[in-house]
């Protein structure tokens, strides 16, 4: 990952637009920051004030520029979570499988995950599940920190196991968020700025509403694509019909998550790990917008999913993959190609976005069927051994309540 970064410039690798993201739009941001406000005039700024700790870091690395302290920070947090994983694993009845996965699966990638914050982000989600078995107060707080940087985060706490735990986890969540919040509202001007800009966002050529209005090109829609909030959307007839659906798929999702939640019976060691993965699968699949870097955060919930050996999510594990090594060739490979609609970038687009579809189809489903109450078995009363080569037959309707003639 780092020879690809080192090569950035190259024609495969997006003639330097991957790492443009960190030298010249971070940077900048840098130096807003620094100045104690947020960019609250900027419409590519459109996250949480947590983001701005995050960007303001490399900052504090003596002897190296921006870019190299960012690099060598994100490289840091890398690290940082494949010995959690690895720690994780070795324990009693733990599995190193997430672990190889993270290892094996990031540089699916290539070189974005070092030129985005997005490693940082999956970091406090996954400290904060592995948290989970031995400090609760801990695995609050850490989703709390990673919602604040950039809001998902707060997803994992969703399977957290009824009672004393999530009356904990969620509490040590909200009181952490709000001492943190206070101190971005008391330390800096205009921490809220970016929910006016994210209100703004529109459908995103690599969203799954996207690789829709891409395919309708093709049959007739007279839209096109434009530089917009930081990433390339689709304007033209119909398009805000289509982030409405995006959002009110988003609203039943949630839904969906919390009758989960509701009618869930039975729990696992591994039931937060997977609720956390398909939470944030149905968030990202509803998103107007699917960068690339959202693999980033399923990889990193997935591995920890893998941690264990109860965990339901095995073959979603195998779709995210192959979605992930999808998402680098469609970016920044044949970007060109996507972003004007064409039919090898709608294709890898529908495959993509299929894949990753599917995943959170069958992620729900498992997870639902996983933690459904049993079956109970009906008793009857004891009656007359069987002969052999003579089964018992039912008994009737009636005999079963007791009732009589």
């Amino acid at each position: 990952m780092l020879w690809l970064l080192a090569h950035n410039n190259e024609r495969l690798l997006g003639h330097g637009a991957v790492a443009r993201e960190v030298w010249r739009l971070y940077f900048h941001w840098y130096g807003v920051l620094s100045q104690g406000a947020f960019p609250a005039h900027d419409t590519l700024w459109q996250y949480p004030p947590g983001a701005g700790a995050v960007l303001l870091a490399p900052g504090l690395l003596p002897g190296l520029s921006y870019f190299q302290a960012f690099v060598a920070l994100t490289l840091a947090t890398d690290a940082l979570i494949t010995a959690a994983l690895v720690r994780a694993g070795t324990r009693p009845g733990r599995t190193l499988l997430g672990a190889a996965l993270w290892t094996g699966a990031l540089p699916l990638l290539l070189h974005l995950p070092l030129a985005r914050y997005d490693v940082a982000v999956t970091a406090f989600a996954v400290l904060s599940l592995l948290a989970l078995g031995r400090a609760t107060r801990a695995c609050g707080a850490l989703a709390a920190l990673g919602a604040l940087v950039k809001v998902w985060p707060a997803l994992v706490l969703l399977g957290v196991g009824r009672g004393r735990t999530t009356r904990s986890a969620w509490t040590w969540a909200a009181a952490t968020g709000a001492a943190v919040l206070s101190v971005f509202l008391l330390s800096f001007r205009n921490p809220l700025a970016f929910l006016r800009q994210q209100g703004g966002r529109g459908v995103q050529v690599e969203s799954l509403g996207g690789t829709a209005l891409s395919l309708a090109r093709h049959a007739g829609w007279r839209g096109t694509t434009r530089y917009r909030y930081g990433a390339m959307e689709l304007v033209g007839p119909h398009v805000h019909a289509v982030a409405t659906a995006s959002l009110a798929l988003t609203a039943a999702a949630f839904a969906l998550l919390l009758l989960w939640r509701v009618r869930a019976r039975r729990w696992t060691e591994a039931t937060p790990y997977d609720a956390a993965l398909s939470a944030v699968l149905l968030f990202t699949v509803t998103s107007r917008v699917i960068s690339p870097q959202y693999l980033i955060w399923l990889l990193g919930l997935t591995a920890v999913c893998l941690t264990s050996r109860h965990t339901t999510q095995r073959p979603v594990a195998a779709l995210i993959v192959t979605a992930t090594a999808l998402s680098s060739v469609a970016y920044p490979t044949f970007y060109a190609e996507v972003v004007h609609g064409t039919w090898t970038g709608c294709l890898l687009m529908l495959a993509r976005n299929g894949l990753l579809a599917g995943a959170a189809v069958l992620s729900l489903t498992r997870l639902w069927r996983a933690t459904r109450r049993p079956r109970t078995a009906v008793r009857t009363a004891p009656g007359p051994a069987a002969q052999p080569g003579r089964p018992l037959t039912a008994a009737a309707p009636g005999s079963l309540r007791g009732d009589r003639g």
